[in-house]
């Protein structure tokens, strides 16, 4: 298939593309709502059905149900592509109220239209292209769509990583960065517990037998700080603190929320080994610390291979593709650190991810659509 009339077939499908991305947005699928979350799987089920998948719900007991879509093509021994998607959002039961799906001025706006729900109708759409113009692929293309992915994938990462470790490669759909720059770094991220432990007493009587555990939490939060690095991009911010019970009363115990995030793994590992170092500072005081990383860092050295050849397929379809990294994480995250090539932000361009603003770019939906198959058919 010639790169113009993949195009082509996409654009003659647009408007069919943004009725269907209209009609997912509009279902609301926030991460916590089980009954809406399956309703909305079975649905999306029925569709990659009729798009020539061979689909299976996969059944979870506290989240949403995952669903795999199984595209045969090609050498059915051969190691598929895997296409990652999920479909829950961070967006609120009546988001919709405030927030309507709307077309202006080229811009289609809608709770979770960037992230990622317009990609489920890009990814289907790609599906009906290969049917519909008899295209022929190398291999079977593997669609994992899951229910958790802005809670942290609980439910999902072993299914997530099982499914990568059969994989030739992975093409992540969340949204791309500005000017549809896809990803090929992301920061691991993930959320560390600091509890101080003190002893209570009397602030005005018996202030010397008590131990302030919100004053030792203080010495914490500056020594957490500076473990931080600027220059290699490692971060970590004390975001939530609770402590005390009055003010007459020394408190004796403490407790924050730290996020940290970096681009490496060996930053990873350095900040995960001084957080559990961590040393009270009063005499009498405790600390106990909980947590750590979510998700690993997707560093290039798993994805840089994969976007260069990416960007040669673009080049074909007269697109000039780039390349950019990101501090907030997705499940390419874990693909990318078992070592399977794995690209990001495959998603339609578009801006404002969990803002009011979010939207997607209509006239961007045909080139994403035929990239998608295209990367199918070469890679």
């Amino acid at each position: 298939m010639a790169p113009a009339n993949l195009q082509e077939y996409f654009r003659q499908h647009q408007a069919d593309i943004l009725a269907t991305i209209g009609e997912l947005v509009t279902q609301e699928t926030p991460s916590q709502d089980k009954p809406r979350l399956d309703a909305f799987a079975a649905r999306l089920a029925a569709r990659l059905t009729a798009a020539g998948a061979a689909v299976e719900i996969i059944a979870q007991p506290e989240r949403g149900n995952h669903v795999r879509a199984r595209f045969v093509h090609g050498d059915d021994a051969a190691p598929p592509a895997l296409v990652l998607c999920h479909y829950d959002t961070v967006w609120h039961v009546g988001s919709l109220a405030t927030h309507p799906f709307r077309v202006e001025e080229g811009r289609a706006y809608g709770p979770g239209i960037f992230d990622m729900q317009s990609s489920l109708a890009l990814v289907e759409y790609a599906m009906r292209g290969v049917r519909d113009l008899a295209i022929a692929l190398p291999r079977p293309v593997t669609v994992l769509i899951t229910s958790d992915e802005e809670i942290g994938s609980g439910s999902s990462r072993a299914l997530i990583e099982a499914e990568a470790r059969r994989s030739a490669y992975v093409l992540v759909m969340e949204s791309p960065l500005p000017g549809g720059v896809l990803k090929t770094a992301r920061k691991g991220t993930g959320t560390f517990t600091v509890e101080t432990i003190g002893r209570a007493a009397h602030a005005g009587v018996d202030p010397y037998k008590g131990v302030n555990a919100i004053a030792e939490m203080a010495h914490q939060v500056l020594a957490i700080h500076a473990l931080a690095d600027r220059d290699a991009g490692t971060t970590l911010s004390v975001g939530v603190i609770e402590g005390g019970t009055a003010t007459n009363v020394v408190p004796a115990r403490a407790v924050a929320q730290v996020d940290v995030r970096a681009w490496t793994q060996a930053e990873a590992d350095r900040i995960a080994q001084a957080m559990a170092a961590l040393t009270p500072v009063l005499p009498s005081a405790q600390i106990v610390v909980r947590g750590g990383w979510n998700r690993p860092p997707l560093e290039r050295s798993a994805t840089g291979a994969l976007f260069e050849r990416v960007r040669d397929i673009g080049r074909k379809l007269g697109m000039e593709l780039a390349e950019g990294g990101t501090g907030g994480g997705s499940d390419g995250n874990f693909t990318g650190a078992l070592g399977v090539p794995t690209l990001d932000g495959l998603g339609v361009p578009g801006d404002g991810a969990h803002a009011d603003h979010e939207h997607i770019l209509v006239d961007e939906i045909p080139g994403r659509a035929a990239l998608l198959v295209a990367m199918w058919q070469a890679l």
